[in-house]
């Protein structure tokens, strides 16, 4: 399994994240780094910088060297492309402190549309949080953010950069396909890493702040679940992790994230809870999220179904059936459609 470089304390960050070729930045990285092996015509691709993974933590004189939005530091590397007058940034890293919304998180309230990449991921366009034209993947779980931050670049030119990524190390990206989330995630690994509330779908459910978590995998992963009536298969993916969540009143769920082959890329993730005991509620609300939403009946049973695209997902659906509330959710991707999913969901109730 893979394991990265890591700094023992967040003092340790630099002022301003160093500038690193992709090739060396890998070994700091839980994530595979990706990099273009042909730019925009015109258009140079600058050297990447690295913000290296530490322990939470924030220093006044280090801020340009942390996250934003909260006290952890996790791994991320971004580049630019830049030329005749305009440019673009891509940042690279693991979403792994809740199951990335919709699979392209970066375009929140924005009504995105897919393009295949290949045969198994697609890229998702959109508008993103400073109102940049952006764009967004999830290629064998890195996620890759890409934001035109002055002049323009057609779809085809941005469809173009991500057709043309290449892992920056082929070995390392071999053994990341046989590492679990679990033993990836920042949130998972680190106890006192905060958890962040952030929606998931197009339903509503979110975790307050004060949760904490315990992730396991393997035999210890299949117990939690089995209690909860959940399978070690579903839809053709196998259990990769699962965690129990508790927050400070009390309220428990347990999160099971299943993924595939190639490389753990396709992914669907089950939050499930006893009757009234989590903080999923259901009938769900809708969260302020352009989508398509409706009602399926499974089982004889009512389930809420939200989507974007029919052909490569993602979808959500919110259940409750028997002694169980649950809310299952789909990455995206070429042949992860409407079908696909409703079989899992099958499979998920029964």
């Amino acid at each position: 399994m893979w394991k990265h470089r890591t700094l023992a304390d967040a003092a340790e960050l630099p002022a301003r994240p160093p500038a690193v070729p992709p090739e060396q930045a890998q070994e700091w990285c839980n994530f595979v780094v990706w990099t273009p092996d042909r730019v925009p015509a015109g258009c140079e691709l600058l050297t990447g910088t690295l913000r290296k993974e530490a322990p939470p933590g924030r220093l006044e004189d280090h801020l340009s060297g942390h996250t934003p939005w909260s006290d952890n530091n996790p791994a991320a590397y971004r580049f630019e492309i830049a030329g005749d007058g305009r440019r673009l940034r891509v940042k690279e890293f693991l979403y792994d402190w809740a199951f990335p919304a919709l699979d392209h998180p970066c375009l929140w309230e924005s009504r995105a549309h897919a393009a295949p990449v290949d045969d198994r991921h697609v890229v998702w366009f959109g508008t993103d949080y400073l109102k940049n034209a952006a764009a967004s993947a999830r290629i064998d779980r890195t996620t890759v953010e890409l934001s035109v931050l002055s002049g323009t670049f057609s779809e085809e030119e941005i469809l173009g950069v991500y057709r043309a990524l290449r892992p920056a190390d082929p070995a390392v990206a071999a053994e990341f396909a046989a590492t679990p989330f679990a033993a990836l995630s920042y949130w998972a690994r680190r106890a006192d890493a905060a958890a962040v509330n952030v929606p998931v779908g197009l339903w509503t459910f979110r975790r307050r702040r004060s949760h904490e978590s315990r992730w396991s995998t393997g035999a210890a992963a299949e117990r939690l679940i089995t209690g909860l009536g959940l399978p070690a298969t579903l839809g053709g993916l196998d259990l990769d992790s699962a965690a129990r969540f508790v927050d400070d009143q009390g309220r428990e769920d347990v999160e099971a994230v299943y993924s595939g082959r190639p490389d753990r890329g396709r992914e669907l993730r089950v939050i499930v809870q006893e009757r009234g005991r989590g903080s999923l509620r259901i009938p769900a609300e809708p969260e302020d999220q352009p989508g398509e939403r409706g009602t399926v009946r499974v089982g004889g049973v009512d389930v809420q179904l939200g989507w974007i695209d029919e052909r490569y997902g993602p979808f959500q659906a919110v259940y409750a059936h028997g002694g169980v509330e649950a809310t299952l959710l789909s990455s995206t991707g070429v042949g992860l459609d409407r079908a696909w999913f409703l079989g899992a969901l099958t499979e998920a109730m029964s």
